[in-house]
């Protein structure tokens, strides 16, 4: 796909790093899989992709976490 931020590039799979934060929980996560634009690399991410890092963020913040930085992984 034609990336909507550019206007320029192309849409490729790859990984990219996220910085989500919920109260006073930042989590880092790396490796989550997206589709990157190969002129400015603006990343895409699937809902599913989406949704299990959102689950992550909930278990971080339940377990009392202020800053960590995990890898991501499939549910």
């Amino acid at each position: 796909m034609t990336c909507v931020i550019c206007k320029h590039g192309q849409t490729h799979p790859g990984k990219t790093r996220m910085a989500i934060e919920r109260g006073s929980t930042v989590l880092v996560v790396r490796s989550v899989p997206a589709q990157v634009c190969d002129n400015c690399g603006e990343a895409y991410l699937s809902a599913d992709a989406v949704d299990r890092l959102q689950e992550m963020l909930a278990g971080a913040a339940q377990d009392g976490v202020q800053v960590e930085v995990r890898e991501y992984i499939a549910a």
